[in-house]
């Protein structure tokens, strides 16, 4: 006979069976499990909620990812690359709001005119803001020589997202060839870590072909690689990619956000002590989808401060929430939902994981 909820939710750990079991809860179980992730993130986090300052500075991307809208191969793209000063601007913004942290996100590029750019903007931030500012960057796979010149020049976290972890449906998502490899994702992550950044990941939810099982998965192999923050959120299709042709064999949108929720209270559950993002895709299919992710396990929430006139053009998944605001517009929408959640903000702070400081400790 299989446990109840509330008998796997005082266990000390979770078994794959667990997981699945917690991810297909519903109704009164699905209630016990947010009570649970809630408590632990009251416990372990507290109320705090770090603003990390999103700059989508261009969609220029060299992958062909056949669920995303910035893929080189679509053609109906408005590319676009911010300037460096628009960029250095919008830290500034950071900055002087108190943010703690910045986000660099871009479509993916390793030519060496790209590298050596990110290196220069990175020590232009760190001075512009007396090295105040923290600094997250997302800018996809990379050599160990550049991750390592990057981190010299300021900094200090990195989100790159596995997407999955099951390699079979990686390669059902990503064109097959040399240049959207997973065993190249796998040695990134580990790279990544080895030069002692702290190491994000992520993966979409309800992508076709994903069963309960990769889910399960993913979560357990976030805790085996022992990472320090997470980026998932809900899948949501472009009518300009190769994937959409499977739109109708997806779970409906509203199942899509609860399973995320459900994987947000399984991922708090399994690791306490992580930043976990509460994703900008979660408002997109209800208005209060990022308030939710904070009540039940997220910790960090990204007020979009990138230049709005170009913000409708850096579209990974349509009906993407924010494209019109502007950057006060994003913070003080940001403070109400922060609020509506029981959440106080972290101003003035990194919000470093303090995962990764155990983990450092104890290495």
């Amino acid at each position: 006979m299989s446990k109840s909820i509330q008998q796997v939710l005082e266990q000390d750990s979770l078994t794959k069976e667990n997981i699945i079991q917690l991810l297909k809860s519903a109704g009164e179980d699905e209630k016990a499990l947010f009570a649970k992730s809630s408590e632990i993130k009251l416990n372990y986090i507290g109320k705090n909620v770090h603003f990390r300052g999103l700059v989508e500075f261009s969609n220029i991307c060299k992958k062909d990812c056949l669920y995303c809208g910035i893929r080189a191969g679509n053609k109906n793209v408005d590319r676009y690359d911010i300037a460096d000063q628009e960029i250095l601007k919008a830290a500034k913004f950071a900055y002087d709001n108190n943010y703690g942290s910045v986000v660099l996100q871009s479509g993916e590029r390793s030519d060496k005119e790209f590298v050596d750019r990110i290196e220069n903007l990175l020590k232009e931030i760190k001075i512009l803001s007396n090295n105040e500012l923290g600094i997250t960057i997302s800018l996809g796979e990379q050599t160990k020589e550049t991750y390592q010149r990057w981190f010299n020049a300021g900094a200090h976290r990195y989100l790159l997202r596995i997407e999955s972890s099951n390699r079979e449906l990686y390669e059902k998502i990503h064109p097959k060839n040399d240049n959207h490899a997973h065993a190249t994702r796998l040695k990134c992550l580990k790279d990544l870590q080895d030069i002692g950044y702290q190491t994000g990941t992520g993966v979409m939810i309800g992508i076709p072909f994903q069963t309960y099982e990769d889910l399960a998965n993913d979560l357990l192999f976030m805790k085996e690689f022992d990472i320090d923050m997470v980026g998932m959120g809900p899948f949501i299709e472009h009518d300009e990619t190769p994937l959409y042709e499977y739109r109708d064999q997806l779970m409906s949108l509203n199942d899509r956000f609860r399973l995320t929720l459900k994987m947000i209270a399984v991922l708090r559950i399994l690791m306490k002590d992580i930043n976990i993002a509460s994703a900008t895709a979660l408002q997109a299919i209800d208005p209060l989808g990022r308030e939710k992710a904070l009540r039940i396990g997220a910790n960090i929430i990204m007020p979009n401060i990138t230049p709005t006139n170009e913000r409708a053009n850096y579209l990974l998944y349509q009906n993407k929430p924010c494209i019109d605001e502007g950057a006060d517009d994003c913070t003080n929408c940001m403070e109400a939902r922060i609020n509506m959640a029981d959440g106080v903000i972290g101003y003035g702070e990194w919000g470093d994981s303090r995962h990764y400081a155990n983990r450092r400790k104890n290495s």
